[in-house]
């Protein structure tokens, strides 16, 4: 049997239809699409922004102020860390602070929480854990606990250094090491510390050096004596002043009216009123010429000629001409300097970093300087700029 053409051609449109029918309405094919479009997994995630790190202060620097009789703590931003509240206060040192509060002394923290309440009659920083501290009209030692680690028992006594501690008991000085027992026994009518690995010793009238179990390295001779600094030492006798050796021995004949220690080979000495400077054989790099003169210091000594200061170079030239009514030495790349009567700041050229300007002044320590005009005090930076307004009696410098 023939079909109609016509007829086909229907039945082909019907089954055609038919199918795409099914087809859009099998179950998975629509919601295919759907998870291929909203699927976290399938979708490209964009990458969550970091948030900036935090600006942390500058090195949680903090400094002691006195607004009218109290004292307390602020930051480099001027804000108080610490409320006024204490009689008397110091700079931290090994992560605490001494402060005074009727009549008595003792430490807080960071925080301004006492770590050790006040008890004593006089206290000291800590240096290799432990602080000396006053009371019963005797010198002892703590731990930062507050624990008493060497009883009260000394007139006078020094901190801690290289594990030993300089004391007088009566009249007589000697060493202790941290335990209180003594490494060096009472004897010395007058005690340095140790340099070099020498200590000048006072005994009888004459000044000379013991090592540290307290043997004469260098007898007792000297009018007057030094401290030993670059293997040298300066040494008196009667009036006139030269240089030693840690043997004792003369390397610079006693020639000179003064001097001074040894910095990179160059000391300042004093002869027919003038001063110049030597080099470690005695010999003058720079002629006596100065009126006053001071140690080479970050690479510059100060000198004066008449009323006006300036600083020369080791090679006797003029860094910064004389022109000062009064200098100090360099601090890092800042010395302060008086022009007239007020205080301003320069660097190793003479620039001046600021101009003179303020009634006192102290030298920068961690980028700021305290400053005083008129009565009261604040900071500037290096740049010169007031950070911390005029407004307080007394300031001591930024530190932890």
């Amino acid at each position: 049997m023939k079909l109609n053409p016509d007829i086909m051609k229907k039945l082909f449109i019907i089954i055609f239809v038919l199918m795409a029918l099914i087809a859009q309405g099998q179950p998975g094919s629509k919601s295919k699409n759907k998870d291929k479009t909203t699927n976290p997994a399938l979708v490209p995630q964009e990458k969550p922004r970091e948030s900036p790190p935090k600006k942390e202060k500058c090195c949680n620097w903090i400094a002691a102020v006195k607004v009218f009789k109290s004292w307390g703590y602020i930051d480099t931003n001027g804000v108080y860390q610490i409320n006024l509240q204490f009689d008397e206060a110091e700079n931290f040192s090994d992560g605490l602070a001494r402060v005074k509060k009727m009549h008595d002394w003792g430490y807080i923290d960071s925080k301004g929480t006492y770590v050790i309440n006040p008890q004593f009659d006089l206290a000291q920083d800590f240096s290799e854990g432990l602080a000396r501290v006053y009371k019963f009209k005797k010198w002892g030692y703590i731990d930062n606990k507050g624990m008493i680690v060497i009883d009260y028992q000394f007139d006078e006594a020094d901190d801690f250094h290289n594990g030993i501690a300089r004391v007088r008991h009566g009249l007589s000085w000697g060493y202790i090491d941290t335990r209180g027992k003594f490494v060096i026994n009472p004897q010395f009518s007058a005690l340095g510390g140790f340099h070099d690995g020498l200590a000048k010793a006072h005994f009888g009238k004459d000044w000379g050096y013991v090592d540290q179990t307290g043997r004469w390295v260098i007898n007792p001779q000297f009018t007057d004596a030094e401290d030993f600094h670059d293997g040298y030492a300066r040494v008196r006798k009667g009036t006139q002043w030269g240089f030693i050796d840690k043997t004792g021995a003369y390397v610079i004949n006693l020639q000179f009216e003064a001097a001074g220690d040894f910095y990179n080979g160059l000391a300042r000495a004093k002869k027919m009123k003038q001063w110049g400077y030597i080099d470690d054989k005695g010999s003058w790099k720079i002629n006596p010429q100065f009126d006053d003169a001071g140690d080479f210091v970050e690479g510059l000594a100060k000198v004066r000629k008449g009323h006006t200061w300036g600083f020369i170079e080791p090679s006797g030239t003029y860094a910064v001409n004389l022109q000062f009514e009064d200098i100090e030495d360099f601090c890092g790349s800042a010395a302060r300097v008086k022009k007239v009567t007020k205080w301003g700041f320069i660097d190793q050229t003479g620039r001046y970093l600021t101009n003179p300007q303020f009634d006192a002044v102290q030298d920068f320590s961690h980028g700021f300087a305290q400053v005083r005009k008129g009565a009261k005090w604040g900071f500037i930076n290096h740049s010169g700029t007031l950070t911390i307004n005029y407004m307080y009696d007394n300031i001591r410098s930024f530190n932890k």
